[in-house]
């Protein structure tokens, strides 16, 4: 399909012991082989390694030792002839390599050229694609699980399946309009509603996958908030296990966000100690700290309200979350800290008056009791942040699909409020030609994913996010 040979680094820029530089394209052996020791390369088999050196054909320096590994299409990446030389990891090095091909006849490759090339070619649909850079992102176990299901297909298939019984039904629509003098009907439209209520349920059962596939991918993030001395930065330090703030017991120390992230069972968590939370700031670099608490609550996933067990009563507690939280639908965790300083029925006491409180939103809140400062607590305060973000969903993403794409959500919204429409039109006994064009408008959406239905302009808002040599 591509008549140019593309060559780029693959491996991330900066000293190293190895760097990985790939060709792809119908020159690539032959380019290599101009400039490589070992003559048998141009016959030798695919998926196979050679040692040797590279040297420049014009001033006959040598400017490297590598090792050459060698794809023949179609059993490769790119389904072309693709070479990958591993060469030292020296800038130097790289920069006169990638020269010395562009010299001989290559191109550098585009942002995410090697995997369009690889979809262009059949190796992959768009789904799949995606999901290497997903993979290739992959912080946490999670997020590495579920892109690599999407990368062996699970998630086309699904969709894949779901089209296919459509199109059959479309297609019958369709016949319908080519003898629509005759009034005659060849798609069973009794069939067609059973069908219509299967797809439309998977269809938003992976729409509600998207809020947890949200979470797998891009993590969540938590902000500590409380009043000042509660312990917000002692609560930071003990969750990251390091002294990432400043702890003082001079009110208002921490007068803007500290934030760091840590994995717990394979979600990524981000937490944000904030200053703390009082009426009057003791100054106007307090009060601004004060002002960008309030307005990173209300972009956060999730709010961890920090409280001192000896300074508050649980009605003062429920009446500041309600106060942070207004207007917000925010899950909530109540931790109250300084356990140490406290006794086991002074606990028990205030738990008990905190859940008889009314409060919707805070007597349904978690409450957590810890002693950060002693890192008391900790293992109850993580189960809970898990149970709040992880849902039964979470249990199973080793075989379930989980959409973690924006472009699919938004493209399985319009799939369903088409497949909506055509529900309602078998209701009412619209037309055939009205029913058709909605279907037609759902396969596309749901055609859209996979790279089925697809624009120049797609690919290139797609490919263009890859990293060069991917």
């Amino acid at each position: 399909m591509f008549s140019d040979t593309i060559v780029a680094l693959s491996t991330p820029p900066g000293a190293g012991a190895l760097a990985v530089i790939r060709l792809s394209g119908a020159a690539a052996i032959a380019l290599t082989a101009s400039v490589f020791s070992k003559k048998s390369l141009p016959t030798a088999a695919g998926h196979t390694l050679h040692y040797g050196t590279l040297r420049d054909p014009n001033s006959g320096e040598i400017l490297d030792e590598v090792v050459v590994a060698l794809y023949r299409n179609p059993r490769s990446f790119t389904r072309e002839d693709v070479v990958e030389i591993s060469c030292h990891g020296s800038d130097y090095v790289v920069r006169q390599v990638l020269a010395l091909f562009l010299r001989q006849g290559a191109r550098l490759a585009e942002a995410g050229e090697f995997t369009k090339r690889a979809f262009l070619n059949g190796a992959m649909d768009l789904a799949q694609a995606e999901a290497v850079a997903d993979l290739i992102a992959s912080d946490s176990a999670l997020s590495h699980r579920v892109a690599l299901n999407q990368l062996r297909g699970g998630f086309s298939q699904e969709l894949r399946e779901l089209r296919g019984r459509l199109i059959k039904f479309a297609a019958l629509l369709e016949l319908e309009l080519d003898f629509g003098e005759e009034d005659v009907e060849f798609a069973d439209r009794t069939g067609l509603a059973h069908l219509l209520a299967e797809v439309r349920r998977v269809v938003a059962a992976l729409l509600r996958s998207f809020e947890l596939g949200n979470v797998i991918k891009n993590g969540i993030t938590a902000v500590i908030a409380g009043r000042p001395n509660a312990g917000k930065s002692t609560l930071l330090n003990a969750l990251l296990r390091e002294e990432r703030a400043i702890v003082s017991a001079i009110p208002g120390t921490t007068r803007d966000f500290i934030e760091d992230e840590i994995s717990l069972d394979g979600l990524r968590f981000r937490f944000v100690d904030t200053a703390g939370l009082r009426d009057n700031p003791a100054d106007e670099v307090e009060a601004i700290g004060v002002s960008r608490t309030r307005q990173r609550v209300r972009q956060a996933a999730l709010l961890l309200y920090l409280f001192d067990l000896s300074e508050m009563t649980p009605a003062e507690v429920q009446r500041e979350i309600q106060e942070l939280t207004e207007g917000l639908d925010l899950p909530v965790m109540a931790v109250g800290n300084k356990t140490d300083l406290s006794t086991t029925e002074a606990l028990a006491a205030f738990e008990t008056t905190f859940r008889a409180e009314h409060s919707l939103t805070a007597s349904s809140a978690p409450l957590v009791f810890v002693a950060a400062n002693q890192q008391i607590g900790l293992d109850a305060l993580q189960t809970a942040l898990l149970a709040q973000v992880r849902g039964s969903a979470l249990e199973n993403t080793a075989s379930a699909t989980i959409v973690t794409n924006v472009r699919h959500a938004r493209a399985l919204e319009t799939a369903a409020a088409h497949l909506a429409a055509v529900q309602a039109g078998l209701d009412t006994g619209l037309g055939t030609e009205l029913l058709a064009a909605d279907l037609r408008h759902a396969l596309a959406a749901l055609g859209e994913i996979t790279g089925e239905i697809s624009s120049e302009d797609l690919l290139t808002s797609i490919f263009t996010q890859f990293c060069i040599g991917k």
